[in-house]
């Protein structure tokens, strides 16, 4: 197996361990605290690291990193609008990849 390979298969296994915390932080604090909002963020941030290094598994930490806080931020920005808490109402699935209100910190 080559380099870039096991660079995919890492970044996505990574991306389904990731997958599975964010599930299980939302199932285990169902009261939605601090440790499911800021846990969460956190999470969705580390899947989307991983989902840029297997589709770029040459990418720079750096750059990976970068990209992730972007998207991570464009999606809080975006939840300042109501697009994303009309689409959460209608989808479990866009609650989950947009989630629906703005959180500051």
């Amino acid at each position: 197996m080559g380099s870039l390979a096991r660079t995919r298969l890492v970044a996505g296994g990574a991306a389904l361990v990731t997958i599975g915390a964010g599930l299980g932080i939302r199932g285990v604090g169902s009261g939605g605290g601090d440790v499911v909002k800021y846990g969460g963020d956190a999470l969705y941030t580390v899947l989307v690291y991983a989902l840029v290094v297997l589709v770029a598994p040459r990418v720079r930490a750096l750059v990976a990193g970068g990209v992730a806080l972007g998207v991570s931020w464009a999606v809080e920005l975006f939840q300042l609008t109501d697009v994303p808490g009309e689409l959460a109402a209608r989808s479990v699935f866009a609650r989950l990849v947009l989630g629906s209100t703005f959180n500051a910190p």
